[in-house]
């Protein structure tokens, strides 16, 4: 993997772990030689990935939609800065860019990136690793409730697995590079579905 999208919040939360495991990111990440490719953004968790990895050296790219541009929250000191018009074209970007996806603490906006990467993995839009590193046992109900969700059948079997989560980066990361694609929906007979 030598560019991964990176999901996480716009926003600073009062605990200081999260912006901190945030900064640990894009540094381990730049340090790994994987470059980045986020939401452009210049605040909260966004920032701090952004800001470490390139204090590290390494290369981040930015896709922002223009109306964020507007609202004057484009990070200005990245390696690239790509600006779309919507955020679908920036959805597209992130998974035509990456190898893979890594998903921090976040709001909605995080929420709907995950969720539409590990759809598409399911349908088969693309077959790349999507990565859900839980800080401080954020996710732990969201891991949860996906388990929830195959084992009241509305996650086929062997769709169970795309959602790889670990507490360490370190340990996420060594998971997506073991991932093997799955047979996704598109390349299943209706039977099988």
């Amino acid at each position: 993997m030598k560019r991964l999208a990176v999901y996480c919040g716009s926003a600073s939360p009062a605990d200081p772990v999260y912006v901190e495991a945030a900064r640990g990111v894009g540094r381990d990440l730049a340090m790994r030689g994987i470059s980045i490719v986020y939401g452009g953004g210049r605040l909260g968790l966004m920032g701090a990935v952004a800001d470490a990895a390139l204090a590290a050296g390494g290369r981040v790219v930015g896709i922002i939609p223009q109306a964020l541009v507007d609202a004057e929250v484009a990070h200005k000191g990245l390696t690239e800065l790509h600006i779309c018009r919507t955020m679908h074209e920036r959805k597209q970007a992130f998974t035509d860019l990456s190898d893979g996806f890594v998903t921090l603490p976040g709001g909605t906006g995080t929420m709907d990136e995950l969720w539409e990467a590990l759809s598409w993995a399911q349908i088969g839009y693309h077959a790349k690793p999507v990565g859900l590193l839980n800080i401080a046992g954020y996710y732990d109900a969201l891991i949860a409730f996906a388990a929830k969700m195959g084992a009241v059948g509305f996650v086929r079997p062997q769709h169970q697995g795309l959602l790889i989560a670990d507490d360490t980066l370190a340990g996420l990361l060594a998971k997506m590079a073991a991932h093997v694609p799955v047979q996704p929906i598109t390349k299943m007979r209706s039977a099988d579905l």
